[in-house]
């Protein structure tokens, strides 16, 4: 689906939220790297969605409710079989019910279990005066915890983006420590020059977060999503 058609549908539902599903296929539109996900409303559909994803997979909630996902038991990883997910796909809609009574749930989320690499977030806020700042850090808790990143101003050129990599605390992680492999810097620099690039051809967005996006020693992904929008 194309942004225009996801935002008129999410308009039309009164939502500023997309869900995770709608935010990874705008971006991988886009030429963002993402995981492909896929939205099951029924525990026989995450089964065949879980198949042709291949295993392992990971299930999240969908819903715009729930913020903190891992919070209110949404999200269940590593999962193997058929019966897995199925188990996995009861226990989140169970859990979530109780964690937050009358959230709405659109469903779950059904992704292939991409490999651990570096976390990395590649985000984007929206400035009451300057507009659009992109922003870039380390990823997983650790951006609550450190609060390690950087920001520039939309548009983006190309040194903008190395300089934003090169300016964190936690650069030397990228580049290896402790026998770890380096990260693709050219690749996690792309992520961030397309999501500036989105984000300046659609002023609707005011919020974005790729958060964790996992960087390897070849190519980086992003593995969760999250884009907020203007009203209509």
């Amino acid at each position: 689906m194309t942004f225009e058609t996801v935002l008129a549908q999410a308009r039309a539902e009164g939502r500023t939220l997309l869900n995770e599903v709608e935010a990874k296929d705008v971006l991988r539109d886009a030429g963002v790297p993402v995981t492909a996900t896929t939205l099951a409303t029924s525990r026989e559909a995450a089964q065949a969605q879980a198949e042709a994803a291949g295993y392992p997979v990971v299930l999240k909630v969908v819903s715009p409710d729930i913020a903190h996902k891992s919070d209110a038991g949404g999200v269940k990883l590593n999962l193997n079989s058929r019966d897995e997910v199925a188990a996995a796909y009861d226990a989140i809609l169970a859990n979530c019910s109780a964690a937050v009574p009358g959230a709405k749930i659109a469903g779950v989320a059904v992704q292939h279990m991409a490999p651990q690499g570096t976390e990395v977030i590649v985000g984007m806020t929206t400035d009451p005066q300057f507009g659009p700042v992109m922003m870039f850090g380390l990823g997983g808790i650790m951006v609550e915890v450190l609060k390690d990143v950087s920001f520039r101003l939309v548009p983006l050129e190309d040194r903008d983006a190395a300089q934003m990599i090169d300016e964190i605390k936690g650069r030397p992680i990228l580049s290896g420590v402790r026998g770890q492999p380096a990260s693709d810097v050219g690749a996690l620099k792309s992520a961030i020059l397309k999501v500036a690039k989105f984000v300046e051809a659609h002023p609707e967005v005011r919020e974005l977060d790729l958060n964790p996006v996992f960087a390897y020693p070849d190519g980086a992904i992003a593995v969760d999503a999250r884009i907020v929008v203007s009203e209509a």
